[in-house]
């Protein structure tokens, strides 16, 4: 049932993730006008971005695309990048549409026009916004939410058996395995998909191999490789370990639990703004404390419901400590990780981050509350031990046995009572932190207001995505079995000139499928012009060219061929408008 209520939440409460890095400045200005054509494109930006392939595209007056250099960064300056420009730019009004990769792994993106000599008469369309796919967006925030639980199961349940020495440990072992293997696949599937999330596209381009090479070279897919690595290390060194000492297993697996703690916090808010080493730090020192403190809290509600034998006192009594000092860090690094990312106290209220942070911070209070029951309930049921009352020993617990057929009613009813109230303060306190961490999620995908102040001075207007961009869907059925579905095409910046033309096809079931000849022509009846061919080529999932160059305006004529099999195909035409 928990687990059912989680996954409810995870996808009813997977918000809209806004960006984290933002233009401060651009040479040319936004809306200015220069004399002579400049020589390069510099955009500076409020922290480190990283590049894309087609980070940078210009569309001139006539809104046909200009070829320029692959963008990169400026000497020494990770916030700032650059591409030189054609020598031959003419007069008039060029739109500007970029794309980058913010510090904290989150894609961001946007435009501005400048003009030569004087503005066009006719300005530019506006860019429409086509920042992201929102299926990929939804996938790759379901895959973050479900990484961050189960860290904390992993790290959590390996801390309560270590620290807190439960008699049973057979309960833990499910929990143990089933984070080991959520982690795994959640990371390998955001690896996958980080390629479309960081470009906007749709889930089908991430089968595209010859993308991965950029993504693994940048911040967030190396966390991501690295993290994957540390997993299968680990399963790796498991068995070698199950020999040694206790002092080594729990050395190994601190330096494990920081490991991954930093794959983490190198890619995320932590890794980008102000006093960096010292935000890392805290990041690190907040995530596992968070997994020891609610990890810890579904083991030990494992063991009172499960366990042989019940647990003793010392064991609840050691995680009781447990909780405590992990409180104590969660509070000192949470009121460092609140001052850096609010930068005022105005910001609480009147920002989206500070409005989260209030959420979360009430949240927490009413998770101490039930941990301050938890150890109440805790400290009645080593009452009878402190005031020297005769009870049987607890499984496991020191102290001599009862004395052969003897009972203690009065007492043993009373601590089977505390036992049950501690169960489900236990149970409160495991739901109560599961929407804490829920909200902490929401807030790492959400601009911090000291960021946010600062974006307020970046040029205006930013808007985002590539100008004129057409988005297509165009049903087909060949007559035959598992023949029917949909193509959905892109078109940018569907246009007179030169256009990029992206196909997703899917089945019958609304499923990716995969087609063995998918062929585009164009033709403009009204000028006696065409059938002019896409020239689409299988991208490893997806159909795509760079290269479809439209002559003139009109109502062109796209014919959709769409083979499924040897001898199965089926051709259907659409209406498609072109303007200058």
């Amino acid at each position: 049932m928990l687990l059912g209520t989680l996954l409810i939440l995870l996808l009813a409460g997977a918000a809209p993730a806004s960006a984290h890095a933002a233009l401060r400045a651009s040479d040319p200005e936004d809306g200015s006008v220069v004399r002579t054509a400049p020589t390069h494109i510099t955009l500076t930006f409020t922290e480190s971005v990283g590049l894309l392939e087609d980070s940078f595209r210009i569309y001139g007056p006539d809104n046909r695309r200009v070829h320029m250099e692959e963008p990169e960064h400026a000497a020494g300056a990770a916030d700032t990048a650059r591409a030189a420009l054609p020598r031959d730019l003419g007069e008039g009004t060029y739109t500007v549409a970029w794309r980058v990769v913010s510090a904290d792994s989150h894609p961001v993106s946007g435009a501005f026009t400048f003009s030569i000599g004087k503005p066009s008469p006719t300005p530019p369309a506006a860019p429409q916004d086509h920042a992201e796919h929102p299926v990929t967006k939804s996938l790759y925030d379901t895959g973050r939410y479900l990484a961050y639980l189960a860290a904390a199961l992993l790290i959590g349940t390996a801390a309560f058996a270590a620290l807190c020495r439960p008699p049973d440990t057979g309960p833990l072992r499910a929990p143990l395995l089933f984070g080991w293997w959520t982690l795994l696949v959640t990371t390998a599937a955001l690896l996958i998909l980080r390629a479309p999330y960081e470009k906007g596209t749709s889930p089908g381009t991430a089968l595209d191999v010859s993308a991965f090479p950029d993504t693994v070279s940048g911040r967030p897919g190396m966390a991501l490789l690295s993290r994957l690595a540390l997993l299968l290390t680990a399963a790796l060194l498991l068995p070698v370990l199950r020999d040694r000492s206790p002092r080594t297993r729990v050395t190994a697996g601190a330096a494990f639990s920081v490991a991954l703690a930093l794959t983490w916090a190198s890619a995320e808010h932590a890794s980008a703004g102000i006093q960096v080493p010292v935000a890392m730090t805290s990041s690190v020192l907040h995530l596992l404390a968070m997994a020891c403190w609610l990890g810890g809290l579904t083991a030990l509600l494992l063991t009172l419901h499960r366990a042989r034998t019940p647990p003793p006192y010392d064991t609840v009594a050691r995680f009781s400590r447990l909780a405590l000092t992990s409180v104590s860090v969660l509070v000192v690094t949470g009121a460092y990780q609140s001052w850096r990312g609010l930068g005022s106290w105005s910001a609480l209220t009147e920002t989206a981050y500070g409005r989260t942070l209030a959420v979360k911070l009430a949240a927490t209070v009413f998770l101490l509350s039930a941990a301050a029951l938890s150890r109440r309930w805790t400290a009645l049921l080593a009452r009878p031990a402190a005031t020297g009352e005769r009870v049987p020993a607890l499984a496991g617990a020191p102290g001599p046995p009862p004395a052969p057929r003897t009972t203690y009613m009065t007492t043993v009813e009373p601590e089977a009572l505390h036992r049950r109230a501690l169960r489900r303060s236990v149970l409160a306190e495991v739901v109560v932190a599961v929407a804490v961490l829920l909200v902490t999620t929401v807030l790492t995908g959400t601009l911090p207001s000291r960021a946010e102040a600062e974006a307020a001075k970046a040029p205006e207007p930013q808007v985002a995505g590539l100008p004129g961009a057409q988005a297509l869907t165009v049903p087909y059925d060949t007559g035959t079995p598992g023949g029917s579905g949909t193509v959905q095409l892109t078109m940018d910046p569907g246009r007179v000139g030169e256009n990029g033309l992206q196909a997703v096809v899917f089945g019958p079931q609304g499923a990716l499928t995969f087609v063995p000849e998918l062929r585009v022509t164009f033709t403009l009846p009204s000028k006696d012009v065409g059938p002019i061919d896409a020239g689409l080529t299988d991208r490893g999932g997806y159909w795509a060219t760079n290269d479809l160059t439209l002559p003139l305006e009109g109502a062109w004529t796209m014919k959709l061929t769409v083979r499924v099999s040897d001898i199965d195909q089926v051709t259907v035409e659409r209406g498609v408008r072109i303007t200058r």
